[in-house]
């Protein structure tokens, strides 16, 4: 499951929509608190996306020392601008600041990233909103796949309120029988042989190997381990190809589809707005 590819043909959707409306502006806000060299590159990523689709962005970098309320009054800057449509801030935050207060500073209709309270609320009640990108990059990547969803068995490896449990949630409406496991759990390897799809999202480097995998299985990597060589995933590739019947790999799958996610996102709260309309 190439996330990269996805991503490209996405931007390329965003952008004919974009020029069919007479190229109105469509602003995103990215902000990185202190951070490492790969949340910086997870920044420029997004701005090089939005900028291929004809989006405006503002990248707004903070210093590790900068404070809660100096946090906060930058994201409620952002979301206050009427040329900004969304805002996304990169997790994880340093660890002196609490990423629910600065995230809940984002209003609904420009929660492109969908993880404020009121977001991750509509999402369990069903009720409208952006669903967390990472989360519903998933589903994107299964349906391009040709993955069918309803009906299956899925395995969801973690308990993270940004990106576990919404892939958990979005799983199940889309008629999967889901089980959210433990990462821990002794007996993970037997619960996630029995699953069609396993979808990791523990930050725990190399989890899923080849004992955790049903032949023919849909596998999704949504882990993130930073280490002196790189960014690795929870699943172990190497041994996991080649079982498993489709593959979406850390890094190259679930990072680039997310961006797509918080584009069209974003897209849609510049529609919402009223930006776009189709030229006369």
């Amino acid at each position: 499951m190439d996330g990269r590819r996805y991503l490209d043909e996405v931007v390329g959707r965003l952008r004919a929509a974009l020029d069919a409306a007479g190229s109105p502006p469509v602003g995103l806000a990215t902000v990185v608190v202190g951070g490492d060299d790969a949340a910086h590159a997870n920044a420029a990523a997004k701005h090089r996306a939005a900028a291929a689709a004809g989006f405006r962005s503002r990248d707004v970098r903070l210093g590790a020392a900068a404070g809660q309320a100096e946090v906060e009054a930058t994201v409620t800057a952002l979301a206050a601008d009427p040329g900004i449509d969304g805002v996304f801030v990169q997790l994880p935050l340093p660890a002196a600041l609490d990423p629910t207060t600065v995230l809940d500073c984002v209003p609904p209709e420009k929660d492109v990233d969908g993880l404020s309270g009121r977001s991750l609320a509509s999402l369990v009640r069903g009720e409208p909103g952006y669903a967390p990108c990472t989360a519903e990059a998933v589903l994107a990547l299964l349906d391009r796949a040709g993955v069918a969803v309803a009906g299956r068995r899925a395995v969801v490896i973690g308990a993270a309120p940004y990106v576990a449990i919404p892939a958990a949630i979005l799983l199940h409406r889309g008629g999967a029988a889901v089980t959210l496991a433990a990462a821990g759990a002794g007996d993970l390897a037997a619960v996630c042989r029995e699953a069609d799809i396993v979808v990791s999202a523990a930050d725990r480097a190399r989890l899923v190997g080849a004992g955790h995998v049903r032949p023919g299985a849909a596998v999704v990597d949504c882990g993130v381990t930073r280490t002196s060589h790189g960014v690795v995933g929870d699943v172990d590739v190497g041994a996991v190809d080649g079982i498993a019947g489709a593959l979406a790999p850390m890094p190259g799958g679930v990072g680039p589809a997310t961006i797509a996610c918080l584009l069209a996102h974003t897209l849609d709260a510049a529609r919402g707005r009223g930006a776009l309309r189709p030229r006369a």
